[in-house]
C-alpha cells in the first residue's frame, strides 16, 4: 500500500542535480574522451570583411600529430549553409552561411581552416603555421549608415544591407486606431531614440561537442540547448538519414540563448569526423566564444508616444533598426519581431505602430539572449512611461496606474493582438513598494536634492509582462516560424513501482529534474525519490523542441502531466480488476485506488507490479501502464511583476552603486520556491548588467575589442546588491497547474528599472538619457555636459 506524502509541489526542495552540478562531478561534453579521439581547432579571421585571395596548410600538414587539415573550399559542397528556420517575410534576404569561409569572411572570427590533430596543444601549435591571405575589404559596422543611400556592403551580391522589414499597423490590423493620426492629435507627444548595446551571453561553460562516426549511428555530444532541433537541422543541412544521427546534450553549463543554434564548430566537427571515420573533439576557448558564439540585443530604437494631459496614452509609434550581424542564424531575424508584441506591454495603448529593418554588417551574427526581443521592448516602453512624466510633471507610478490593465479587465486582448489571461498589477506593485518603502525613498530623495548632495539618490521602475512558453504552433506558423511549438513526454511505471519520466525539454541549469519530479510525485502519488527524469538524448527522448522563451514548465511540464493522467486511466482499468469493481466506481488520490464509498484500495505501485506479472489482466488489456503525450498550448503565459530600484550616483565621479533593488513577480502557481528565487537572481544579474556593465565593443576595423572577461565586464557577486524578492499570485488559465514562466523575468525587467533610477538620480542636472551601459565615465559626461 502507498503510504500518505506530503504535497511536493510548492515545496522548497534543493535540486537533485546540484550534487553533481557543483562539485563538477559531472559529464560535461569537454570531459568525454572516446578510444581514438582526435582534437579540433579553428583558425579565425582577423578581419572584419576581406576576399581569402590564398590559404597555405602545407607547413601545418606536416606537423607533428596532426591528421588533417580542412579549408572552406573542401568541404565547399558538403557544408552546405547553416540553416535560419526563421523566414520573417517572403522577401527576406538570406545569404548562405558557410560554416568554414570559402571565398570571403564577413565578420571578425569567422572560421576560415581547422586542424585535426592527436592532442589538443598539437591542434593548436598547427593553427600557426597556416598562411592566409586576405584582401581587405571596405567593412559595414554602423546600423544607421548601412541603410543609408550609397553604404558600402557586407553582401555585394543583395544590393543592400536591409534583409527584411518586418511592420505592424492595430489600424490595418483592426486592433486599434491609427497610430500618425493620435500623433497628430496629441496633447503631449514624446519622441525619444534608445540604443539597445551588443551584448555577448557569456556562459559558465564554452560550447564543445563531440563527433563519433564508428558506431551504426553517427553521435555527437554538444553543449547545446537544442539537441532535437540540432539533430534536425545536421538531417536537412548536410543530406545525411535523421535516423543515422543520434545527439545527446549532457549537463549543459548555461545557456541563456546562446546555445539556442546550429553552429559551424558542430557542422564543422560533423563533416570532420565522418570523412576521417574517428571520434573528434572541439572545445572553444573564452576568447573565442566572446569571438565568434552569438551575440544579443544590438537595436536602435526610435519611439513616438502620444498622450493627453492627464496622463492617459493613446498612441504609440516604435521604430527599430536591429543589427543581424554578417549573417542570418537559426532565429535571428525573428528575435527582434517577438518584442513587437510587448511594446504596448501592461498597457491600454489604442493605437499602435511597429515597424523594424533587419540590417547587415561586418559583426559577429546576433540571435537569441536571455529574454529574446522582450527585454529590448520592456526597456524602452518603460524608459518612455519615465519620459512621459518627465514631460506632464507627474509621479512615474501614477502614469503607470493611469493606463495599465486593471486586474477585473482580465482576460485582455492587446493592441498588439495577444490575449492576456490573467494578471493584477495592481497588487504586485503595492507589494513592492511596501517592501522598497517607496515613499520614504522619495523623501530622501527630495532632501538630497535640496542639500545639493554630491550623491543623489535616484528611484527606477519597471512594471512588466512578457510572452513566455514560446509555443503555440499555430501562432508561430502565422509568423512564418519553421517549426511548432508542442512539446513530448513519457511517464513510465517500473515493476518496483519507480518512475521514469521522458522530456523533450532539455535543460543547462533550470532544474528540471527536480521540479518535473515533485509534480509527478504528487500525480501519481509516489515518493519524490522515486522518480527519475531522463532528458537530453534523442535516442531515449525521441520528441521535443527543447528549451528557450521560458517554456519548459509550461509546456514541457505540461506534457508530463499529460502523460500521467493516461497512466492512471490504466492503472484504474487494472486496479478495478484486482478490486473486482468497475472501473467508474475507482477513485484515485494520493497514490491509491479506491472503490468508492469502501475500505478497498490498491496502490498504484502495487498495481505496475501486477501489469509486469501480468498474470491476472482484464482481457485486451496490454501489460503496460507507459503513456506519451504531446502537448501544444492555446495561448502563450503571462508573467508580470513590478521592480523598483534605488542607486545612489556619485556627481563628482559618476560611480552607480545600487542601494535598494526589489522586485515582486507573478509567475502564477509556484512549482519550487527555491529554484524560483534562483532563477529571479540569475536573470537580475544578467539586466542590471546590460545596465550598469555589458557591452561588446567594435573598433573601426571591425575587430572585437572586449574579446575576454578582462574588458567584456561580467559582474560578479560582489559586483551586485542583496535583492528582496516577493510573489503574488494569478494563477495562469492556458494549462493544468496554473503555471507562468520565470526564466526570463527578472533579465526582462531589470535593465529599465536599473536605467530609470540612475537617470532619475540626475535628471535635475539636465540629464535626460545616458547610454547604455551607464559606466562611470558615461555617466559623468552626461552630468558634466558630456555625450547625453
Amino acid at each position: 500500500m502507498t503510504a500518505t506524502i506530503e504535497p511536493e509541489v510548492g515545496k522548497a526542495r534543493r535540486r537533485k542535480e546540484d550534487a553533481r552540478l557543483i562539485t563538477g562531478r559531472t559529464r560535461w561534453t569537454d570531459n568525454i574522451v572516446l578510444p581514438g579521439m582526435l582534437h579540433m581547432a579553428i583558425l579565425r579571421s582577423p578581419v572584419a570583411h576581406a576576399r581569402i585571395t590564398s590559404i597555405d596548410t602545407s607547413q601545418a600538414r606536416g606537423m607533428s600529430g596532426v591528421e588533417a587539415v580542412v579549408t572552406g573550399a573542401d568541404i565547399a559542397e558538403a557544408q552546405g549553409s547553416l540553416p535560419c528556420a526563421w523566414p520573417i517575410t517572403d522577401d527576406m534576404k538570406s545569404p548562405p552561411a558557410p560554416s568554414l569561409a570559402v571565398h570571403t569572411v564577413k565578420f571578425a572570427g569567422e572560421a576560415v581552416a581547422a586542424v585535426v590533430a592527436r592532442s589538443k596543444a598539437e591542434a593548436q601549435d598547427a593553427l600557426e603555421a597556416i598562411e592566409v591571405d586576405y584582401a581587405e575589404l571596405p567593412v559595414v559596422l554602423d546600423m544607421a549608415e548601412a541603410v543609408a543611400d550609397g553604404a558600402r556592403l557586407t553582401h555585394e551580391d543583395l544590393g543592400t544591407n536591409a534583409s527584411a522589414t518586418w511592420k505592424f499597423d492595430s489600424a490595418e490590423a483592426g486592433t486599434g486606431g491609427d497610430v500618425e493620426q493620435a500623433i497628430a492629435d496629441g496633447e503631449v507627444v514624446v519622441h525619444r531614440t534608445f540604443r539597445q548595446q551588443r551584448l555577448i551571453p557569456a556562459f559558465m561553460e564554452p560550447r564543445s561537442v563531440v563527433v563519433d562516426p564508428t558506431g551504426e549511428q553517427l553521435t555527437m555530444w554538444s553543449a547545446t540547448q537544442i539537441p532535437h532541433i540540432l539533430r534536425l537541422m545536421l538531417a536537412m543541412t548536410l543530406g545525411v538519414a535523421e535516423h543515422k544521427i543520434r545527439v545527446i546534450a549532457p549537463d549543459v553549463g548555461g545557456g541563456f540563448g546562446g546555445k539556442l543554434q546550429v553552429t559551424p564548430e558542430e557542422v564543422i566537427a560533423f563533416l570532420v569526423a565522418r570523412k576521417l571515420g574517428k571520434p573528434v573533439k572541439y572545445t572553444e576557448t573564452r576568447s573565442e566564444s566572446l569571438q565568434a558564439a552569438h551575440h544579443g540585443r544590438d537595436q536602435i530604437q526610435k519611439l513616438t508616444m502620444a498622450a493627453r494631459r492627464d496622463g492617459t496614452i493613446t498612441g504609440l509609434k516604435v521604430e527599430l533598426l536591429a543589427d543581424m550581424g554578417a549573417y542570418l542564424r537559426l532565429v535571428t531575424p525573428g528575435v527582434p519581431i517577438l518584442g513587437a508584441f510587448m511594446f504596448n506591454a501592461i498597457y491600454k495603448i489604442p493605437a499602435y505602430h511597429f515597424a523594424c529593418t533587419n540590417v547587415f554588417t561586418n559583426k559577429t551574427p546576433t540571435d537569441a539572449y536571455r529574454g529574446a526581443g522582450r527585454p529590448e521592448a520592456t526597456f524602452a516602453i518603460e524608459r518612455m512611461m519615465d519620459e512621459l512624466a518627465v514631460e506632464l510633471g507627474m509621479e512615474p507610478l501614477e502614469v503607470r496606474e493611469k493606463n495599465w490593465i486593471k486586474h477585473e479587465e482580465f482576460p485582455y486582448t492587446t493592441v498588439s493582438t495577444l490575449t492576456y489571461d490573467s494578471g493584477n498589477y495592481e497588487a504586485a506593485t503595492a507589494k513592492a513598494k511596501d517592501l522598497f518603502g517607496y515613499d520614504a525613498l522619495r523623501a530622501e530623495q527630495a532632501e538630497r536634492r535640496a542639500k545639493n548632495d554630491p550623491v543623489q539618490l535616484g528611484i527606477g521602475i519597471s512594471t512588466f509582462t512578457e510572452m513566455c512558453g514560446l509555443a503555440p504552433s499555430r501562432v508561430l506558423g502565422s509568423l512564418s516560424y519553421g517549426a511548432g511549438g508542442w512539446e513530448h513526454a513519457a511517464v513510465r511505471m517500473l515493476p518496483t513501482g519507480k518512475v521514469e519520466v521522458v522530456t523533450g525539454s532539455s535543460p543547462h541549469g533550470q532544474g528540471h529534474e527536480t521540479a518535473w519530479s515533485q509534480i509527478v510525485a504528487d500525480q501519481l502519488g509516489v515518493p519524490f525519490e522515486d522518480v527519475e527524469i531522463l532528458h537530453g538524448d534523442t535516442q531515449s527522448s525521441h520528441k521535443g523542441m527543447d528549451t528557450y522563451g521560458s517554456r519548459s514548465l509550461t509546456v514541457g511540464a505540461m506534457a508530463v502531466l499529460k502523460a500521467g493522467h493516461k497512466v492512471i486511466d490504466k492503472a484504474r482499468t487494472i486496479a478495478a480488476h484486482m478490486m473486482e469493481c468497475a472501473p467508474d466506481d475507482v477513485e484515485f488520490e494520493a497514490g491509491k485506488f479506491t472503490v468508492r464509498g469502501t475500505d478497498s484500495s490498491v496502490g498504484i505501485q502495487d498495481v505496475a507490479l501486477a501489469v509486469f506479472a501480468a498474470h491476472d489482466l482484464p482481457d485486451g488489456v496490454e501489460p503496460s501502464l507507459d503513456s506519451e503525450a504531446t502537448f501544444d498550448p492555446e495561448n502563450f503565459s503571462f508573467p508580470h511583476g513590478t521592480h523598483l530600484c534605488a542607486t545612489e550616483v556619485d556627481t563628482e565621479t559618476g560611480q552607480v552603486r545600487i542601494r535598494s533593488y526589489v522586485c515582486v513577480d507573478d509567475i502564477g502557481a509556484v512549482i519550487n520556491p527555491l529554484i524560483v528565487e534562483g532563477q529571479v537572481h540569475g536573470g537580475l544579474a544578467q539586466g542590471i548588467a546590460q545596465a550598469l556593465f555589458e557591452e561588446a565593443v567594435h573598433d573601426e576595423s571591425g575587430t572585437l575589442t572586449t574579446g575576454t572577461l578582462v574588458d567584456y565586464l561580467v559582474p560578479s557577486a560582489a559586483d551586485l546588491p542583496s535583492f528582496t524578492t516577493g510573489l503574488t499570485e494569478t494563477r495562469a488559465t492556458s494549462n493544468e497547474l496554473g503555471v507562468k514562466g520565470v526564466g526570463e523575468a527578472g533579465t526582462i525587467a531589470s535593465t529599465p528599472a536599473v536605467v530609470n533610477a540612475v537617470v532619475d538620480a540626475v535628471r535635475h542636472l539636465g540629464v535626460a538619457d545616458i547610454e547604455m551601459p551607464c559606466t562611470p565615465m558615461r555617466v559623468w559626461q552626461a552630468i558634466h555636459g558630456g555625450a547625453r
